[in-house]
C-alpha cells in the first residue's frame, strides 16, 4: 500500500520531468519496498544475532546437486511464460471490468502511454528497471517472502506455499487485476523452494523471469514508439 501511495504521489512529478510512470513505479519500489523488506530482515538479525548477519533469519539454504540449480529455474521459467501468455487476456478483462475508473497513466502495461516519451527517457527507464526489477527487487522479495516468511508458516503444512503466494500476490497492491496470473505463475516456484528447502532456486528463477519479461516488454515499447 505504501508503494502504491508513493507511486500515486510521485507519478505527476516524474511525468512533468519527462519520465514515464513505469519509471515512477520502479522508483517507488526502490524507496519503499526494498528498504522496508531488507530493513525488517536486518532489524530481526540485529535483535536475534546481535549483528546484521542473516544467519538463522533467512533460512531454506540446504544444498542441492548443481544440475538442479539449472533445471528447476528453467522449468519454472517455461511455466511462467506459458501462464503469462494464457492468462494475460483474463488480466485485461478483469482490469477493464473492475478497474477502468483508474486514470490511464496508472496502467503501466499499456503501450500507448509510452508514445510521448523520448528514446533517452525510455532507455533510462529500461536500465533502471534492469537493476531494480531484474535484480534488487526479486532478490529482496525472495529473501523476505521465501527465506524468512515461508519457513515461519510451517504450521500450515503443505498449504503454506499457497498462502505465501497469496500474500505475495496481494502485496502487489498496484496491479490487483494480475492477482490470478501472479498466483498461478509463482505457485510452482514457491513449492519448489519449500520442497527443496532452497531459496536460491527461487532467486534464480524470479530474477530470470523478471529480466526476460522486462526485456521483452521494452522491445515491444521501443518498437511501438516513433
Amino acid at each position: 500500500m505504501l508503494t502504491t501511495i508513493a507511486y500515486i504521489i510521485l507519478a505527476p512529478v516524474m511525468m512533468a520531468w519527462g519520465l514515464p510512470t513505469l519509471f515512477t513505479l520502479l522508483l517507488a519500489a526502490l524507496l519503499v519496498v526494498i528498504p522496508f523488506e531488507l530493513g525488517f530482515l536486518l532489524y530481526q538479525a540485529k535483535k536475534t544475532n546481535g549483528s546484521f548477519s542473516l544467519q538463522g533469519i533467512v533460512v531454506y539454504q540446504e544444498p542441492l546437486p548443481r544440475w538442479q540449480y539449472f533445471v528447476f529455474p528453467v522449468l519454472l521459467l517455461v511455466w511462467g511464460f506459458l501462464i503469462s501468455g494464457l492468462i494475460s487476456p483474463l488480466d485485461n478483462a478483469i482490469r477493464q471490468a473492475l478497474f477502468s475508473w483508474l486514470p490511464d497513466w496508472f496502467f503501466i502495461s499499456s503501450l500507448d502511454q509510452f508514445a510521448p516519451y523520448t528514446q533517452s527517457a525510455l532507455l533510462t527507464t529500461f536500465i533502471f528497471g534492469l537493476i531494480v526489477n531484474g535484480f534488487a527487487g526479486p532478490v529482496i522479495e525472495e529473501l523476505y517472502f521465501r527465506g524468512y516468511l515461508l519457513p515461519r508458516m510451517a504450521q500450515f503444512g503443505r498449504w503454506s506455499p499457497l498462502l505465501n503466494v497469496l500474500l505475495f500476490s496481494l502485496y502487489h497492491f498496484w496491479t490487483p487485476w494480475q492477482n490470478l496470473s501472479r498466483i498461478l505463475l509463482m505457485l510452482p516456484l514457491v513449492y519448489a523452494v519449500w520442497w527443496k528447502r532452497n531459496i536460491y532456486v527461487g532467486i534464480v528463477a524470479h530474477c530470470a523471469l523478471n529480466l526476460i519479461g522486462w526485456s521483452l516488454t521494452f522491445a515491444l515499447i521501443l518498437g511501438s514508439t516513433p
